[in-house]
C-alpha cells in the first residue's frame, strides 16, 4: 500500500483509498504525537461517559454519495494516485460538474429513524454526522451559505433541514451525538479565493497579504459552527476536520467557550491538532500498535470508503468484530465509516453484517461497554479487558477469519481466582486448569464459532 505513504507528511481529513487498499493498517493516518489533558472537570465527565460506549457509528453523505465517489478529495487539483476524476473534462469544468451535483442529490427515501434503529440494532453507542465536508455542501439548513441540502434537489421536502433529522433519530435512540464539519471549505471564495488557482487544500492566497479575506473566512466558520452549536438540540462531540487548518487559525477557542455553555462538557476533536482542544486522538484506518492511557478513537470504514459506493466490499461481521475488540483491549472505541446512498437509504448488504456484530454484542457487550485497559491486555489471539472495579477480567479470543475454534484454549497470567472462568455467551461456568501461570481452558461441544469470551474473577 505505498499509495498511503503519501499522506504521513500532513494532518488530514478523512478520504477514501481504492479498491485494492482493503485491509486495516495500524495506524494509517497517525494520531498526535502527544495528548494533554482536559481541566474542564465536566469535559472530563463527559470524556468518561464516552469512553464507556466503545462502539459508533460516522456517517459520510453529501454531494460524492451521487455518483459513488471518493468524497471531497476529487476537486482538490493535488496530483496522488488515490483521488480519481474525470478524465474527458477539464479540472476547471470538473469542479462544475461536481458542485452541480446538488441539483441531483435528492434523497426522497432518508429514513434517518430507520437508520437510528439499523445501528441501535447493531451494538452502537455513539454517531458522528457529517454536517459539512471539505467541498463546502451543507448538509443542514445553514443561514450563512445558500450552498446547502436545504436549497436545492430536496428543499421542497420537510426533512430538507437533514442534520436536524438526524441528530433527533439518534437522540431519541440514546445515542451520544457527535457533529462532524470540516474547517477548510474549499467552496467559500474567502478560503479558495477566485482571483487565484486552486493548487492545493490550503487557502489560495497568502493570508498575511489579504489578511481582510482571511477574517471574513473565520468569522464565516465561527458562524456556521454557533449556529449548528445553537440550533440543533443537544451535542456531546465537536468533531472537526481537515488539520491542514487549526482550530486557532478559525478562533475555535472563543467558539468553545458559548459552545460549552450551551452544551457542558462538549467534547471537542480538533483532529490532528494537539493540545487542549484534542480531547481525544482519532487515528484513522488503523489500531495503534500498543495499549493506550488517554482517550482515543479509531475511525475505520465498513467499505473501502467512507460514503457510499457501487458494490463495495463491506468487510465481514467477524473483521468487525475482531477490529472491535482489538481496539477495546487497547484502550480505544471504534468509530466505523457507514456511507448512506444518495436516495437517503442504507445497503441492506451493510445493515445484515452489522445485526451480526449486533447479536454477538447481546451476548458478550459486557466485554467490551464500560471497561478499561487490563495490564496484561494481549496475547496472540487473546485481548483482555477489565471492569472498572478491577475484579473481573475478560479474556477475549479473537477468532481468525476463516479458522475454527480449536478443543481448547490456553493463556498466561490472569489467572482465575478459583479455578473457574464463565463463557459470557452462554454463562456456563467451565472448569480451568492453571499449571505454571498458563490457564487452559476445554471448550464444550455445540460452542458457536465465533470470537470467545471468557469472564474471569480475580478474587
Amino acid at each position: 500500500m505505498k499509495h498511503l505513504k503519501l499522506f504521513l507528511a500532513a494532518a488530514l481529513g478523512v478520504a477514501a483509498l481504492p479498491a485494492a487498499a482493503q485491509e486495516v493498517d495500524s495506524e494509517v493516518h497517525g494520531r498526535s504525537a502527544t495528548y494533554v489533558d482536559p481541566t474542564d472537570p465536566q469535559v472530563l465527565q463527559k470524556l468518561d461517559e464516552w469512553r464507556d460506549l466503545k462502539f459508533g457509528v460516522i456517517f459520510h453523505w453529501g454531494l460524492y454519495s451521487v455518483p459513488g465517489i471518493v468524497e471531497s478529495w476529487s476537486i482538490c487539483s493535488e496530483d496522488v494516485d488515490w483521488i480519481n476524476r474525470r478524465w474527458d473534462l477539464s479540472y476547471d469544468e470538473y469542479k462544475k460538474w461536481y458542485w452541480g451535483l446538488c441539483n441531483e442529490l435528492n434523497p426522497t427515501k432518508f429514513d434517518p429513524e430507520r437508520w437510528a434503529a439499523d445501528m441501535k440494532d447493531a451494538g452502537m453507542k455513539y454517531m458522528v454526522f457529517t454536517t459539512k465536508h471539505h467541498d463546502g455542501f451543507c448538509m443542514y439548513d445553514s443561514k450563512y451559505t445558500d450552498f446547502s441540502i436545504a436549497n436545492y434537489a430536496f428543499k421542497d421536502n420537510p426533512k430538507r433541514d437533514v442534520a436536524r433529522y438526524v441528530f433527533d433519530a439518534f437522540r431519541q435512540q440514546d445515542f451520544m451525538i457527535g457533529c462532524y464539519f470540516s474547517k477548510p471549505d474549499w467552496h467559500c471564495e474567502w478560503f479558495w479565493n477566485p482571483h487565484f488557482a486552486t493548487a492545493n487544500r490550503m487557502p489560495n492566497y497568502k493570508i498575511k497579504e489579504h489578511e481582510e479575506w482571511w477574517q471574513k473566512y473565520k468569522d464565516f466558520t465561527k458562524n456556521q459552527l454557533n449556529e449548528l452549536t445553537t440550533n440543533y438540540g443537544a451535542l456531546d462531540i465537536l468533531w472537526l476536520d481537515g488539520g491542514w487548518v487549526k482550530g486557532d487559525d478559525v478562533d475555535l477557542d472563543e467558539v468553545l467557550v458559548g459552545a460549552r455553555q450551551r452544551h457542558p462538557g462538549l467534547i471537542c476533536v480538533d483532529r490532528a491538532i494537539p493540545g487542549k482542544n484534542e480531547n481525544y486522538q482519532t487515528p484513522e484506518r488503523g489500531i495503534p500498535n500498543e495499549q493506550l492511557s488517554n482517550p482515543w478513537e479509531s475511525c475505520i470504514t465498513l467499505s473501502n470508503d467512507w460514503g457510499w459506493v457501487p458494490n463495495a466490499p463491506y468487510k465481514s461481521p467477524q473483521k468487525v468484530i475482531n477490529l472491535l475488540i482489538e481496539t477495546t483491549a487497547k484502550g480505544g472505541s471504534l468509530l466505523l465509516g457507514v456511507g448512506p446512498s444518495a436516495d437517503g437509504t442504507i445497503e441492506e448488504g451493510l445493515t445484515s453484517r452489522l445485526r451480526v456484530v449486533g447479536e454477538w454484542l447481546r451476548k458478550n457487550g459486557a466485554a467490551i461497554y464500560g471497561t478499561r485497559n487490563a495490564a496484561h491486555y494481549h496475547e496472540g489471539n487473546f485481548w483482555f479487558t477489565a471492569n472498572k472495579d478491577g475484579e473481573t477480567l475478560y479474556a477475549i479470543y479473537a477468532l481468525p477469519e476463516g479458522e475454527t475454534l480449536p478443543a481448547e484454549l490456553s493463556w498466561t497470567g490472569n489467572v482465575p481466582a478459583k479455578g473457574k472462568v464463565r463463557l459470557l455467551s452462554t454463562g456456563k461456568s467451565l472448569k480451568a486448569v492453571t499449571r505454571d501461570n498458563v490457564t487452559t481452558v476445554k471448550l464444550p461441544k455445540g460452542v458457536a464459532q465465533e470470537a470467545l469470551v471468557f469472564e474471569i474473577k480475580t478474587r
